[in-house]
């Protein structure tokens, strides 16, 4: 006879990140989504870290609800830009501008170790 096989047991914790990686991570959560898909980049990090570090779990959920949030302003801005046959464009740019503008300022933020909050923003992970 053959024995069985052994039992599955879980995999242990990840270990907490270093102070030094947890800030890296909380300046490129507010940083990279100016590079690609906004709400991608703050969720994929949340996941992965999450538990890992507070500093670092904060700045991505403040991330991801501000990229989920601006995406909202840009769509109703954008329809109101196509209903309005082109007449209000500042509304658009205007969001646009403050998207970069936040993101940089709470990147900064989060490289002195300060703990931001995004004005105006849809608090929908928390």
């Amino acid at each position: 006879m053959s024995a069985a096989p052994p039992a599955w047991t879980p995999p242990p914790p990840a270990p907490p990140l270093r102070p030094d990686e947890e800030r890296t991570w909380a300046i490129l959560v507010h940083v990279l989504p100016l590079l690609g898909p906004g709400f991608l980049v703050p969720l994929v990090v949340w996941l992965v870290f999450r538990g890992r570090g507070p500093f670092l779990e904060h700045h991505a959920k403040e991330s991801l609800n501000f990229q989920i949030t601006a995406l909202i302003a840009l769509v109703v801005s954008a329809v109101v830009w196509v209903v309005s046959l082109g007449l209000v464009p500042f509304l658009f740019f205007g969001v646009l501008v403050a998207w970069f503008v936040l993101c940089i300022l709470a990147a900064v933020a989060a490289s002195r170790w300060e703990w931001y909050r995004y004005p105006a923003t849809l608090r929908l992970v928390t």
